[in-house]
């Protein structure tokens, strides 16, 4: 499916083979930089935005999970959309998180962002709640019918509590801007039986399952690890695309090692792309609580894995 990403305006047809998907391929999860008071960074986040497009990212994802959207006011949320948009104009799509665990403020955030200037919205399924499917359709629909923007899905039962199941994804895709899905699910047949009875754009939203949904027909990834090795993560990308798939299958598994230090040692992605960030002397800041920032073994063994990604 091809989607004109425009503000105000959403058109959807079929997608001839080989053309762009909606919101680009190689996405980062962008964190939220902030001040060393704690204050939001836009400064920082025009730099940051800038330094991603420059090394590969054709698309951003800004306040998600990644983000600190939980510890972020609607305010801030619309501003670093608008300074980001500043700082990279229309060169990569930019897709703001709007979702909350309620109907009506996933809506207004969804209107803001769209005034902000954002191209998309991330939704995540409700989470505490624990909706049933019938209750997540209703409530995704709703927040599609509010903007003129796409939408796509954030399927993450790990953290929400609520799978979104194939079948409600299947009828989702039938709504016009409904487009695609982070797909966090953990559930590879799943999203194959969803990939192939829709045109539903599929991003791989763990990084160690960037190149692997690739290959069964997702579109990209929305990468956390991107915050930091942007350049690694668009490489394995295009290194399928050019149809080299055993450089891509090298290059996923030399970022393996950062991929597993970064989200599946214990400590949220936030928290270890940030310690990663302030180390290189890169936009980021502190987090905010309730996290908390790396201690020094955690952090000396990030730096380790990061050396081991980038060394030549």
């Amino acid at each position: 499916m091809e989607l004109h990403c425009r503000r105000g305006e959403t058109t959807v047809m079929t997608n001839p083979a080989g053309t762009a998907p909606p919101f680009g391929r190689a996405l980062c999860a962008m964190v939220t930089p902030f001040t060393a008071e704690g204050a939001l960074d836009l400064e920082g986040g025009r730099a940051l935005a800038a330094r991603l497009v420059a090394e590969g990212c054709d698309g951003l994802v800004l306040n998600g999970t990644t983000g600190e959207s939980p510890t972020t006011t609607d305010t801030e949320k619309a501003e670093l959309v608008r300074a980001v948009r500043e700082a990279v104009g229309d060169r990569v799509p930019l897709v703001a998180g709007v979702g909350t665990f309620d109907t009506r403020h996933t809506t207004e955030l969804a209107l803001a962002a769209e005034k902000a200037g954002a191209d998309g919205v991330l939704v995540v399924t409700p989470y505490y709640s624990k909706p049933p499917q019938d209750a997540l359709e209703a409530h995704f629909r709703a927040v599609a019918d509010a903007s003129g923007l796409p939408v796509m899905l954030y399927d993450i039962p790990g953290r929400t509590g609520t799978r979104i199941a194939p079948e409600t994804m299947i009828r989702l895709a039938e709504h016009p801007r409904i487009v695609a899905v982070k797909d966090c699910s953990y559930d590879f047949l799943g999203t194959q039986k969803v990939l192939a009875r829709t045109e539903l754009a599929y991003y791989a939203g763990c990084d160690e399952h960037v190149l692997a949904l690739r290959a069964v027909g997702a579109a990209g990834c929305v990468s956390t690890v991107a915050n930091v090795v942007p350049r690694q993560v668009a490489d394995i990308l295009a290194a399928f695309e050019a149809g080299d798939t055993a450089r891509a299958a090298r290059l996923q598994q030399r970022a393996t090692p950062l991929i597993e230090a970064m989200t599946d040692a214990g400590l949220p992605g936030t928290v270890t792309a940030k310690t990663l960030l302030g180390r290189l002397g890169l936009p980021g800041g502190p987090v905010r609580p309730p996290l908390l920032p790396a201690g020094r073994e955690a952090t000396d063994g990030l730096l380790a894995a990061y050396e081991e990604c980038v060394a030549d």
